[in-house]
């Protein structure tokens, strides 16, 4: 019974006393803020990419663009996020008063187009060359048939691949905290820092970041058993 007592103070204490509860809930508005707006960037720039790589994979054009491609998927995939993250605020942007909602954005954006562009890429590159040709000899030129014919077969093979990395990147700005940006995460530490006691705030951070994984991991898997049954249909 004293156990339990105890429990419900520390409970008290953690989340209720001067309304602590509050770092959680609008650390979790700034992560899903951060999210969204970075899934949007991702999704921008890495179609573009995969598209600029496909269309010199296919073609042989576009050389400098594929180079210039490779080269920003090579040093994005090959550093850490964190890493990222801190260089664009305090070496880029140093020198400027930046809102660092913005900043994490940006970071997680750009990070998430080297992983998009490769899916993307991967997708168009699947689809038979015969659709090309059939592009080609309803007198499309090449643009149109990549945009009208090719691209949303891609986009619906690799939909669930895409879902999962956007899963992946709502974890990813968990390390938003480094440059002092108030996230989920950030308002866990702030209240085991105020209380001195890390075991609540931190597990009801990590149970807040295992149930939206959950609920979009479920929304995932509702969409490829819908996906493999219009391919039965």
């Amino acid at each position: 019974m004293n156990f339990f007592q105890d429990f419900l103070q520390t409970l008290y204490d953690t989340f209720i006393v001067k309304d602590r509860w509050r770092y959680l809930t609008d650390g979790l508005l700034t992560t899903l803020e951060i999210t969204f707006f970075a899934v949007i960037l991702g999704m921008a720039l890495g179609f573009l990419i995969a598209i600029v790589r496909a269309t010199h994979d296919k073609t042989g054009k576009l050389k400098f663009l594929n180079a210039i491609s490779k080269i920003y998927l090579t040093v994005i995939r090959g550093t850490p996020v964190v890493v990222q993250l801190l260089i664009i605020y305090f070496v880029i942007f140093g020198s400027v008063n930046i809102d660092k909602t913005f900043v994490a954005v940006l970071a997680f954006g750009l990070n998430s187009a080297a992983y998009v562009a490769e899916i993307v890429r991967s997708g168009i590159m699947s689809i038979d060359k015969g659709q090309f040709e059939a592009g080609m000899s309803l007198g499309m030129n090449y643009p149109r048939t990549m945009l009208f014919i090719i691209l949303p077969q891609a986009f619906k093979n690799v939909l669930p691949a895409l879902a999962n990395e956007f899963i992946v990147l709502l974890k990813e700005t968990s390390v938003s905290g480094y440059i002092a940006l108030a996230d989920l995460t950030k308002g866990g530490d702030i209240i085991r820092s105020d209380t001195y006691e890390a075991f609540l705030p931190l597990i009801a951070v990590a149970l807040i970041y295992l149930i939206m994984v959950m609920i979009l991991s479920w929304l995932v898997t509702k969409l490829e058993r819908r996906l493999a049954k219009s391919d039965r249909g």
